[in-house]
């Protein structure tokens, strides 16, 4: 069996099907094919939060409205968060050496939503098994993928064959079709583990994401819709593992110190995990008839939530990108068409992974000296609006060089391709 689509997205985490989404929502005759090896999963919002979030900027909630997914979305059980504080763990939390981010302050409601992982991709796949166009096939997993100067064939393990213009590879950090691509990737690891769960704490969040950034890793506390908060420690493997073996109690007893009590004792924990961080990039992020968006093409450190909100730009980019090519009569697949995106996004999200990277290594450093320059440079920061209200715009996606879909009314226009 064949079949001849415009575009096949290998991958349906959230990145990969907001990209479908994109181009299915636009009017045209674009054919869609999504590959995924996972099922899709029912969500049921009656069961407890799943124990992997995201803070959702507000440039990635206009590409989720694009996609036609939003209100579900906030429907459902997105936690709003309208100041983060962020302190220095060397010091207590109401001394000097930390920064406080307030909407207010800006003119905006929000400064973003805490969301579920699972709760973004569920209402993305469901968009798109009712979207005309698109064709899922999950379970599905691509074995093979051979380019040529018309178009990509895609093999699949059931023994199909899908051609197409464009191949995306949106399969995340290890991306089996960037390495079938030919495309080298570069990073490293961070000799740190995530620990992630939800606790509940004696004083109410007041819809605040809090991070403290302790010796071996920052813990960010953020708010969830149902008054606990969600925690995401980084921290060493070895005491990943002790946190996660321990008992409640104890683990109870180690967060609360380690959050300086900042909401007050600890006193309920949901199920613990972890998992293993890394920085990594894609030497290329296209060639002729494939182009990689998200973890595919980069992952950076979570202690800036920015993670998927980079994959989201990348999706809207491409689909602008892809969407302009058709408009103009041309080939989306074709390199020289492509080199348009990758010029806009690779600069960008490179600059956004050594900007979060050196932060991260800065506070990690214990000596005297270095503890002085964070404390000195986290005053003046909090000191100056104009910087800190910079900061924080372009950490909500509200300015810089924002694709279409992510951005506001009278926002600046795509950059011109070359």
């Amino acid at each position: 069996m064949s079949k001849d689509f415009d575009v096949i997205v290998i991958g349906a985490g959230m990145v990969g099907s907001a990209l479908a989404c994109l181009l299915a929502q636009q009017p045209g005759e674009l054919s869609l094919a999504v590959i995924d090896a996972r099922e899709s999963t029912p969500f049921d919002d009656s069961t407890d939060y799943r124990p992997r979030v995201s803070a959702i900027s507000r440039a990635s909630t206009r590409v989720l409205e694009a996609c036609g997914v939003w209100p579900q979305i906030a429907a459902s059980r997105a936690s709003p968060y309208r100041s983060m504080y962020v302190w220095d763990g060397a010091y207590p939390a109401d001394q000097a050496g930390a920064i406080r981010f307030e909407s207010a302050e800006i003119g905006e409601p929000e400064l973003g939503h805490i969301v579920e992982n699972e709760l973004i991709e569920h209402c993305l796949r469901e968009r798109l098994r009712v979207t005309p166009g698109v064709q899922v096939f999950c379970p599905g997993e691509a074995s093979g993928l051979v380019f040529s100067e018309r178009g990509a064939l895609v093999d699949l393990t059931g023994g199909a064959t899908l051609r197409a213009r464009l191949v995306v590879g949106a399969d995340g950090s290890a991306s089996p079709s960037r390495t079938m691509a030919g495309i080298e990737a570069t990073g490293h690891e961070y000799g740190q583990s995530a620990v992630v769960c939800h606790v509940r704490t004696e004083k109410p969040h007041g819809e605040t994401a809090r991070q403290r950034f302790l010796p071996d890793g920052p813990l960010a506390l953020l708010p969830l819709a149902d008054g606990r908060s969600s925690i995401v420690w980084s921290t060493t493997p070895e005491q990943a593992a002790e946190l996660i073996a321990m008992d409640d109690a104890a683990f109870l007893a180690q967060l609360s110190r380690a959050a300086d009590k900042v909401l007050g004792e600890v006193t309920e924990t949901s199920r613990r995990f972890a998992f293993p961080l890394r920085i990594q990039n894609a030497s290329h992020y296209v060639r002729e008839r494939y182009a990689l968006v998200g973890d595919a093409a980069h992952t950076v450190h979570p202690l800036a939530g920015q993670g998927v909100n980079l994959g989201f730009l990348d999706a809207a980019a491409l689909a602008e990108v892809i969407l302009d090519a058709l408009a103009d009569d041309r080939d989306p697949g074709e390199r020289r068409v492509l080199r348009r995106y990758e010029r806009w996004r690779k600069g960008e999200n490179l600059l956004a992974a050594s900007s979060i990277d050196a932060i991260g290594q800065l506070f990690l450093r214990q000596e005297p000296a270095a503890r002085a320059v964070r404390r000195a440079g986290m005053a003046l920061v909090n000191r100056a609006p104009l910087v800190k209200n910079e900061i924080v715009r372009r950490a909500m996606g509200i300015t810089g060089d924002l694709p279409r879909f992510a951005r506001p009314p009278l926002g600046n226009s795509a950059p011109a391709e070359s």
